[in-house]
């Protein structure tokens, strides 16, 4: 997968998370995925759509041009053509994918990824149940954050909307490196100050970047 990250921006998100571990207790892990499905019904979609499409223009064109019946074989060129190409444009550009992709099914795969990822990294393993993932997936354009049951009562529902508004415009300009900045210091600022002697660290401060399904 290409390269998201410049070396100083790297060690600059090591930093942070280092400092808002040692401020907060938590223990923080940052990913950043391609997508988090392939979506194999994205291009039959897609088909399905243009060649509606591409047939209903070519038989508007052709009463309004025409008064002759085209070529049976020439419709069907035509409609399976438009098909084909919009099917294409999905494989090669992601932002007309997206298109024919639900919210719905996009908020299941990214949420279904990040539990995947916590479990996998053993997010779950800090003494005090204070691990908090924060995902960034580019293709759905999506953030997920998932923290542990030990910070609960800090990073409520309404608290991490907060950050995630802050965040997603960032993400959909394509600034991954300071929505992920951005995130750090809102979450660190809603927890509470760690208390003496809980500052070690338990889980490892890398990003974790993956091309993902």
């Amino acid at each position: 997968m290409k390269k998201n990250f410049s070396d100083s921006e790297h060690a600059h998100l090591n930093e942070l998370i280092a400092q808002t571990e040692k401020r907060t207790g938590a223990q923080m892990v940052l990913a950043c995925v391609d997508r988090c499905d392939s979506y194999p019904e994205l291009p039959w979609k897609a088909f399905a759509f243009g060649a509606a499409l591409s047939g209903f223009l070519f038989l508007f064109l052709q009463l309004l041009f025409s008064y002759r019946a085209a070529p049976v074989l020439l419709a069907i060129m035509v409609t399976l053509a438009g098909g084909a190409v919009f099917a294409l444009l999905t494989i090669l550009l992601p932002q007309f994918a997206r298109w024919f992709l639900s919210a719905h099914r996009i908020e299941s795969e990214v949420k279904q990824y990040a539990q995947a990822l916590f479990l996998e990294h053993e997010l779950f393993a800090t003494r005090s149940r204070k691990g908090i993932l924060l995902l960034v997936t580019l293709f759905e354009r999506r953030i997920e954050i998932l923290p542990d049951r030990g910070l609960g009562h800090q990073l409520t529902d309404q608290n991490l909307r907060g950050v995630l508004d802050e965040m997603i415009p960032l993400l959909k300009r394509a600034k991954i490196y300071l929505a992920f900045e951005v995130g750090l210091e809102q979450l660190g600022g809603l927890m509470e100050p760690a208390a003496a002697g809980s500052e070690e660290n338990e889980l490892p401060d890398q990003i974790i970047e993956e091309k993902g399904a």
